[in-house]
């Protein structure tokens, strides 16, 4: 203890001994059983007083901070995914007349990655470019188990009203909520590492020109989109071999993920009902405003008349805030419930990605048992001239099951690093 006063404290690591301090030490206790003693008490003494535990000691903090290896998996990824790109939609333009009108926007982006041509470019884009750009991207990527972001759904009421009027304040709301939802959708995007390496991205934000005109886009949006999400999940529960789940923790977030999405639908619901009662109030005040400033005006009183008339101003403000509330119910909260709900599909859609390439493998190693048993029935029955044929078939197949269970793994690793990049960014 004297020797802790007066000398500053050492910095000691887990189960090493401290030289310099067995250095002041008499050699000869050292090798004594007294001697040696001593020195693991004033070890772990040290080591205590300098906050550091020894083997024996319990780690207070090893529950209350643990260090899995998703966990610092997860840390290394978005180190390495650190990137700088923003991307912006304005200005939407109506272009053409009638019904075969559309609507332009202008995607801007600013970036300081190499991999693109320029800083700072900017393109315009029609509503089903974007639309395209997803029917890509689920090509190539949901297949190795990336959660493509759903890109907002189709309206058909609300396009027929911007074909026929621009200047209405509710196509004007329309473009704006469309607007904005785009912008999302791209941001997306292009903060996933895999994706911003795509060609068709990097395409869609660079090419000047117009982008070839995407077809079969009616079900990739709107009820479209959830209709395909429900296909592809009713494929996975027919299948014929049922998947015994052997990692609890792809079970734990899928339910994880459903239990969201259905609290998700009924917060939704909810949410259009007090935007509707926001709508009929507001209605219903406009209404009262002007019957009070109508029987103000055929008040004969005049202080009478003049509270009434007061009384009309302060119910058209009320109107007003009623309807702002209503806007801002729909725009901001119902709106982005509706984005967050598709966003829940499609991170469904990549448990189902896995399932698909769990049923693939094990239907590989159902063909290549019947491809052995089918060999020992031509060694019994003494057919060499189909052995060879039948040998180089289990061949195969033995390379099949190899490669599918590969992609197997591969894919859980994707669906791991992609959940968990999703819990975070939300």
């Amino acid at each position: 203890l004297c020797c802790l006063q007066n000398n500053p404290p050492l910095s000691v690591s887990r189960g090493v001994s401290q030289p310099d301090r067995a250095q002041e030490e008499a050699p000869g206790d050292l090798f004594t059983e007294e001697g040696q003693q001593e020195e693991e008490e004033e070890e772990r003494s040290t080591a205590k007083s300098n906050g550091v535990h020894s083997d024996e000691d319990s780690d207070l903090f090893a529950v209350l901070h643990p260090r899995t290896y998703m966990n610092v998996y997860l840390e290394e990824e978005e180190a390495r995914d650190s990137f700088d790109v923003d991307v912006a939609v304005t200005n939407p333009e109506k272009i053409g007349d009638g019904m075969n009108a559309y609507v332009a926007y202008k995607v801007s982006t600013r970036t300081s990655l190499s991999m693109f041509r320029s800083k700072t470019f900017s393109v315009r884009r029609r509503f089903s470019d974007f639309l395209g750009l997803y029917e890509k991207l689920s090509v190539k990527q949901s297949l190795h188990g990336c959660i493509i972001p759903p890109p907002p759904e189709k309206s058909v009421v609300g396009m027929t009203k911007v074909k026929v009027g621009m200047d209405d304040p509710s196509s004007v709301e329309f473009v704006e909520r469309r607007r904005a939802a785009l912008e999302r959708y791209l941001q997306r995007i292009v903060a996933h590492p895999t994706l911003l390496q795509d060609p068709d991205v990097r395409e869609f934000l660079e090419r000047e020109d117009p982008l070839p005109r995407a077809v079969n886009t009616q079900a990739l949006s709107g009820a479209g989109f959830l209709k395909m999400i429900n296909k592809a999940s009713d494929a996975v529960n027919k299948m014929t071999i049922k998947m015994n789940e052997s990692d609890t923790w792809f079970e734990d977030r899928f339910q994880e993920v459903e239990a969201e999405e259905q609290q998700l639908r009924k917060l939704h619901a909810v949410v259009d009902l007090l935007v509707n009662h926001r709508k009929e109030l507001c209605g219903n005040t406009a209404v009262f405003a002007k019957s009070m400033a109508m029987l103000g005006n055929s008040e004969d009183n005049t202080a009478l008349s003049r509270a009434l008339s007061q009384l009309a101003e302060v119910e058209d403000k009320m109107e007003q805030l009623h309807q702002e509330q209503a806007a801002s119910d729909f725009f901001i909260f119902a709106e982005l419930l509706a984005d967050y709900i598709r966003l829940l599909g499609a991170v469904r859609g990549c448990f189902d990605q896995r399932m698909r390439a769990w049923q693939r493998w094990q239907e590989a190693q159902s063909t290549l048992q019947k491809k052995r048993e089918a060999e020992a029935k031509l060694l019994w029955a003494n057919k060499p001239d189909k052995l060879q044929q039948a040998k180089e078939e289990i061949t195969e197949w033995e390379s099949k099951v190899t490669q599918y269970e590969r992609d197997f793994d591969r894919i859980g690793m994707t669906v791991r690093k992609e959940v968990l990049r999703f819990e975070v960014s939300i």
